[in-house]
């Protein structure tokens, strides 16, 4: 697992905030079509299916992963794909603990919980 320094994972920001923001846009797309993609499952267990839009689904699924796989590689931990959640693995008082920013955050990290706690848990830097 990759550690975070703050002034490294605000570094990252300028670079990661356009694949957060391109997940939140392919995440809204895929959530208006889970109904038809949804009938088309069904309808495809019953010896039927396909759906209208069927291919542009499947794009924005690869897109999804392709940009999750990014931040991955990164050492960045995607939380949310609505909100553009992500966390960065650092070190606090010899402890790992995440810091934590969101899409719709300013340009600096100003979040950090500990790892069991959760978004709930977070607490200013």
């Amino acid at each position: 697992m990759k550690l975070f320094t703050v002034e490294e994972a605000n570094s990252l920001l300028p670079n990661v905030r356009p694949i957060v923001r391109n997940i939140q846009h392919a995440h809204r797309r895929v959530t208006t079509m889970q109904s038809a993609a949804k009938q088309a499952s069904e309808g495809a267990e019953s010896g039927g299916g396909g759906m209208p839009g069927g291919a542009r689904y499947a794009e924005l699924l690869m897109e999804l992963s392709a940009a999750a796989s990014e931040l991955e590689a990164l050492g960045i931990q995607l939380k949310d794909y609505n909100h553009g959640l992500i966390d960065f693995p650092s070190m606090r008082d010899g402890r790992v603990v995440l810091l934590c920013w969101k899409a719709d955050e300013g340009d600096n990290i100003e979040w950090w919980h500990d790892v069991e706690a959760g978004f709930a848990g977070r607490q200013p830097l």
